[in-house]
């Protein structure tokens, strides 16, 4: 079994695509990281295959340097949210099933499972977070390869970082003690779609939505993102080929509204090395008597 002691507290979140980190968890990130929590993203690939959904952005000259317009996107949206680190584990987007990106072997849905586990086990190893942030078990509502298999590695990395006998040349053994799944509450949804008609809105959330399977009575904890909801909307709009400033699921409702509804983001704790109470309202409950400031 690897270490578990440490002279800081560090998060580490998974992520498969550039603005993934901004969609989903952006403004607890900066919470953490302004208590001075060491914050790391892990970003898998490049995001090559991503649509242009911002029709301002759809130019020749974007589609022909679109890993480098996202690398630069990425760069903006960490910045606004605080990272500590970024770190590229270097694969390429797979893009959807039956699409020739999915075919190419340089994807990260067609990358060696073991390869790429040692990946993100060298960075577990190097940071030595306490708690991983990473895509939920059931991906049904958006079943994208890359997601899928970011659940995947990063549910074994998180035994094998602490293994010695699994990738000796990988760095120290470390142990998390925490593995969270990021979801999207379904009462988040709800409230913003109830905020929507309450202001006479065409709301964004149509039945699509709540077709999608609800995971509310999973959640274990809620993190209070009251003083950082900006930073989402932000980081956001840094990607400027993903996010369309005029997009009415993102920013339908005025700025002043939709920073008052349901302002927090909600995880499902899936493993866990500590003892805490639920519901939690800190990622690092049971974590931080345990760590030597």
């Amino acid at each position: 079994m690897g270490e578990t002691t440490a002279d800081r507290l560090s998060l580490l979140t998974v992520h498969a695509h550039p603005d993934d980190e901004s969609s989903k968890g952006a403004s607890t990130v900066a919470k953490y990281t302004a208590e001075g929590v060491h914050t790391v993203l892990v970003c898998a690939t490049g995001g090559e295959a991503g649509d242009i959904l911002n029709p301002a952005m759809d130019t020749p000259e974007v589609r022909e340097n679109l890993h480098q317009v996202r690398m630069d996107e990425l760069a903006k949206a960490t910045a606004i949210i605080g990272f500590s680190e970024v770190v590229m584990l270097g694969y390429r987007d797979s893009g959807m099933p039956d699409t020739p990106e999915n075919e190419d072997p340089r994807c990260f849905a067609r990358a060696d499972l073991d390869e790429a586990v040692g990946r993100l086990v060298k960075e577990i190893r190097r940071t030595r977070p306490q708690v991983i942030i990473t895509y939920n078990d059931d991906q049904q509502g958006y079943p994208h390869p890359d997601h899928l298999r970011v659940h995947d590695i990063s549910v074994i990395a998180f035994d094998a970082a602490a293994d010695p006998d699994l990738y000796p040349h990988l760095g120290e053994p470390w142990q998390p003690l925490k593995l969270y799944y990021s979801v999207w509450s379904r009462a988040r949804m709800v409230a913003m779609h109830e905020k929507f008609i309450e202001m006479g809105i065409k709301s964004p959330y149509d039945e699509k939505w709540f077709d999608r399977p609800s995971h509310d009575h999973r959640i274990t904890t809620s993190i209070d993102i009251s003083d950082h909801v900006d930073v989402r909307t932000d980081a956001l709009l840094a990607h400027a080929t993903q996010i369309d400033p005029t997009s009415p699921f993102w920013f339908g409702l005025p700025p002043e509204v939709s920073r008052t509804v349901h302002p927090y983001e909600e995880y499902v704790l899936a493993r866990s090395l500590v003892d805490a109470d639920q519901p939690e309202s800190d990622l690092f409950a049971g974590v931080r008597d345990r760590v030597s400031r």
